[in-house]
């Protein structure tokens, strides 16, 4: 029997719930379907050659409303190959949480403002997480 009614479906759930939960099945692992769309968010990191840096670099992304946040995580070393040398710099990493559409904006920004020739701005779309986080991330930034 298939129902179409978004109450019944409600009711329906609840009565499936409730049988699973009196058999000691934990309620977490039969939860409705999250609303967040997988993939929506993205995390960007770039990294910086000093806090000062990567404090000016982040305010501004938080302030042209490209990212709801910017995590700064001192005193990480890279090890890197550039134009033929190997190089090994302290740096500081920035974790910038933001909406998956506005990642080639930060880019620019980042580019524009950055003092690298060519700085570490690379992205990983979120699967998932706090509902409650994504969404202020979301809600946070600009619609594009």
């Amino acid at each position: 029997m298939a129902l179409v009614s978004l109450g019944r479906c409600s009711v329906l759930f609840g009565a499936i719930s409730a049988v699973l939960y009196s058999q000691g099945i934990p309620r977490s692992l039969f939860r409705m379907a999250s609303t967040y769309v997988t993939g929506s968010n993205s995390i960007a990191y770039v990294t910086a050659p000093s806090e000062e840096v990567a404090k000016k670099l982040a305010r501004s992304i938080v302030q042209q409303k490209l990212a709801a946040c910017v995590n700064i995580v001192p005193k990480v070393t890279s090890v890197y190959e550039w134009e033929g040398k190997l190089n090994e710099d302290s740096e500081v990493l920035m974790m910038i949480k933001t909406r998956t559409s506005l990642i080639a904006d930060v880019v620019q920004l980042v580019k524009n403002d950055h003092p690298y020739d060519c700085p570490e701005v690379i992205s990983v779309p979120i699967e998932s997480g706090s509902e409650d986080y994504l969404k202020w991330v979301s809600d946070s930034v600009q619609q594009k």
